[in-house]
């Protein structure tokens, strides 16, 4: 491919997974890469994998607050004005305002939280096969790759089972804004203000009636700030961040889940070594899972002051897209990085961030997740195989599979009904 055909707006070549080859030749010809933007001002791609950990490394030079962490402008794009989060939602957030309300959130986080969790999602993991595995065919993504995640994170808020499913059709109209399926006029506005008015309940609810929850551990949080003041998250800090885990921690691990299942597939040799010892390359391959699918495609930062990144000058207001997706696959890090191979070591991935303040807070919820999804196909559903292509999100943002229908020799619950 020319440097010349690169189009990173163009969502359909997205679509038609065509941005590896564009990635490609970014890495080679133009690594810290300029692009216009027909309604705003441009920005510069990060490429490779070295620049992307300093770029995320490095906050007080690089803000996710200051313009946000999508590419569109907040200030220009007016289906995202209206939910413009910046200093308010963690994602959004610089240090010291960043350190302050990611301690707060960690309290709801606990290793005894985690612990309570994996004991769940075991059980359900046994419990979502059981509900696919007599029929002999499903859509992987609905059917069984959205429920654990969905359940994780409503176990975490504490959000009854009647009203769990709401999360994902919540989460995906939010995520979705460019896909024909999911958009529609104010959907995307509509599914946020649904989720804050629920998450508002949630926590009138749980200072009422205090549970063993993230919600309840949320609401009542406090610590110490710098400034030796006892400080607490305010109403509109807890309903950004119950909508920041709602649609992170749900969106991204089902996404996982599919582009791992479609890797295993497609590559049967894997797939056989995993199924001969899940035991002993289970974590390897989550991780190789992770880094092949980047769920997650980038993240923009605002530089704050002028700079150079990978020897390009790049100038205080500068829009700076952080490509995980190309990371993932630079060849400067990862040898012979478009073969999937679920025994790669050492595996330093950025599909959780380059490290830093804004590492994923959910990494080792969503680590779990996966290990115990995959042992549970690995087990009972080790010949399935695609019964249609995969349909893919329209989206550079989100690297997301919306149905992927599958088939596999019927077997018996394991649970009782």
């Amino acid at each position: 491919m020319e440097l010349s055909d690169v189009d990173l707006l163009d969502l359909d070549r997205f679509l038609a997974q065509e941005h590896h080859a564009m990635f490609s030749t970014l890495r080679a010809e133009s690594p810290v890469h300029w692009h216009e933007e027909p309604d705003g001002p441009g920005f510069w791609n990060l490429t490779r994998y070295d620049d992307l950990v300093e770029v995320n490394r490095q906050p007080e030079l690089f803000s996710s607050e200051v313009g946000g962490v999508s590419m569109a402008d907040m200030d220009r794009d007016t289906s995202t004005a209206a939910f413009d989060t910046r200093g308010v939602m963690m994602l959004m957030t610089d240090p010291p305002k960043h350190t302050r309300y990611r301690r707060l959130v960690s309290k709801g986080f606990t290793p005894r939280m985690i612990a309570m969790i994996e004991d769940y999602l075991r059980s359900r993991a046994v419990v979502v096969v059981d509900e696919i595995i007599e029929a002999g065919r499903c859509d992987f993504v609905s059917d069984l790759a959205a429920d654990l995640p969905l359940q994780a994170i409503a176990q975490i808020m504490g959000v009854p089972q009647e009203d769990r499913r709401k999360l994902f059709e919540w989460s995906n109209a939010m995520i979705g804004a460019d896909d024909p399926e999911y958009s529609g006029g104010d959907e995307s506005t509509t599914a946020a203000l649904e989720l804050y008015a629920y998450s508002n309940s949630l926590a009138k609810a749980r200072r009422e009636d205090p549970r063993d929850d993230i919600v309840t551990t949320l609401v009542n949080a406090q610590i110490v700030d710098d400034e030796g003041n006892l400080t607490s998250l305010s109403e509109i800090e807890f309903d950004a961040f119950m909508l920041l885990l709602s649609v992170a921690g749900n969106e991204t691990t089902r996404n996982a889940t599919a582009h791992g299942m479609l890797a295993l597939i497609e590559h049967p040799e894997q797939f056989a070594k995993l199924k001969a010892d899940p035991e002993g390359l289970m974590d390897t391959a989550v991780d190789e899972i992770l880094r092949w699918g980047t769920p997650v495609m980038h993240f923009r930062r605002t530089a704050t002051a002028d700079t150079t990144v990978g020897g390009q000058a790049i100038k205080a207001g500068d829009k700076v897209i952080m490509w995980h997706i190309s990371a993932n696959r630079d060849e400067a890090q990862f040898p012979d990085p478009f073969t999937f191979d679920i025994e790669r070591t050492p595996n330093l991935h950025v599909a959780f961030g380059g490290g830093g303040a804004h590492y994923c807070l959910g990494a080792n919820l969503a680590r779990m997740e996966l290990k115990l999804i995959f042992a549970e196909i690995v087990e009972r559903m080790p010949d399935i195989a695609l019964a249609a292509p995969p349909e893919r999100l329209r989206s550079n943002f989100i690297g997301g599979i919306k149905h992927m229908e599958v088939a596999y020799t019927p077997g018996p619950r394991m649970s009782p009904e």
